[in-house]
């Protein structure tokens, strides 16, 4: 093939063959001053003028790369890649253009024509290979168009209706909103899966041993490198489906107790009450206990009870407590009114009984606030009273809800 295309470089000029050698020679060295030239236009006047089609008139107006709100490149860092790639592409035509005329100049004489051979056929033969290969490919390449067009209309329409769903303007008995946008990523997954597996037998060089080896190797390091990953992604699955939480939850995992900032199929974040951000993968989340403190504050009509527990001699009656804790109680920001405060006596010791306090809130955005001013309230009643909180055996717990 190679010596086919140097036939076919001698056939479209044949009388310079008949030349004499000092002619040819001459030939030889115009070819060579006008490749000098070239290069010197390519290096001094069409990469400048590149660049500044490209960056000066852009050169203070570059945006950041920004992908899924992760800053990835600033305008200065993208400036330097499109000189790195603009001098990428003066030194690939540089070296295209000495690697033609190479040959062509090798092929004016009998001494380096099979040296030309060689040389132009390291040109031809991939450039022959590649053309003749994509046409024979053209149906096939047809197809897979076709198919990833179909599969992307599809997709469209799946993610209007589960914006649909989301915002609630199509309801699903027994589908609630937040499950609408997890679904539309399996059913993202499972339809471009299936997409690649209907398109394999259709790409170039699929059935060929290389194509296949690449194939097994990439499914084993998924497969091996990833466990720990598709755990999380599975988990992550189930926690969406079981609903234990939504964004905004004050719940308590293992002996954190935060509000739910962030949830994903890979993670879940809390935000604490001490502004500290605590991420759990979905795996451990799936194989621990769950508290959601929200959930009583908007299915329960009655709201969360929140309580405390706090101990006293017996030399104290049990009503003058009660009432005591109870105004305590209803004197607390953020109590409700209705149903009232109620105090339950939990225990009697050797030396005191125990009392506990519940009311009910709806603010549980600020529970750790309402905590604090119910024990305050509870100091000043007994004290108000004219009991002492500080003789032996009495204490004050918190029992945290």
């Amino acid at each position: 093939m190679a010596e086919s295309a140097v036939e076919r470089l001698m056939l479209l000029a044949p009388q310079i063959y008949a030349m004499g050698f000092w002619a040819r020679l001459g030939i030889a060295a115009g070819i060579v001053v006008f490749q000098a030239l070239i290069i010197w236009l390519l290096w001094h006047k069409f990469i400048k003028w590149l660049e500044k089609i490209i960056v000066k008139p852009h050169g203070e107006t570059i945006k950041p790369f920004i992908f899924h709100k992760i800053k990835l490149l600033n305008a200065r860092q993208i400036t330097h890649v499109i000189h790195f790639l603009l001098g990428i592409l003066k030194i690939f035509l540089t070296g295209l253009a000495l690697f033609i005329t190479v040959p062509v100049i090798f092929s004016l004489f009998h001494t380096t024509r099979d040296f030309a051979s060689v040389l132009l056929g390291y040109i031809m033969y991939p450039l022959e290979k590649i053309i003749f290969g994509t046409i024979a490919h053209i149906p096939n390449i047809i197809t897979i168009v076709v198919i990833i067009i179909v599969v992307r209309y599809i997709s469209r329409v799946l993610k209007f209706f589960s914006a649909q769903i989301a915002k609630g303007k199509v309801v699903i008995p027994g589908f609630y909103a937040d499950w609408a946008e997890p679904t539309l990523r399996i059913l993202q997954v499972l339809l471009w899966a299936f997409t690649v597996a209907i398109i394999y037998p259709y790409l170039p060089g699929s059935d060929s041993r290389i194509f296949q080896g690449v194939s097994v190797f990439v499914g084993l390091v998924f497969s091996i490198g990833s466990s720990t990953a598709i755990g999380n992604l599975v988990a992550g699955l189930v926690i969406t489906y079981m609903r234990p939480f939504t964004i905004g939850d004050r719940v308590q995992i293992k002996d954190v107790i935060g509000f739910v900032v962030e949830k994903n199929l890979m993670v879940v974040r809390l935000k604490t009450h001490k502004n500290e951000y605590v991420t759990f993968p979905n795996l451990i989340l799936l194989n621990s206990n769950i508290t959601n403190y929200h959930i009583s504050s908007y299915e329960d009509t009655d709201g969360l009870i929140i309580h405390a527990e706090i101990t006293f001699g017996y030399q104290t009656p049990w009503q003058t407590v009660h009432g005591i804790l109870i105004q305590a109680a209803q004197a607390t920001d953020n109590i409700l009114k209705s149903p009232q405060p109620f105090v339950l006596q939990t225990g009697l010791d050797d030396f005191y009984a125990r009392y506990q306090i519940n009311c009910y809130t709806k603010e549980i955005d600020k529970i750790t606030h309402t905590y604090a001013q119910l024990y305050e309230n509870i100091q000043n009643g007994f004290r108000d009273a004219g009991l002492d909180m500080t003789a032996p055996h009495y204490e004050v717990s918190k029992q945290v809800s």
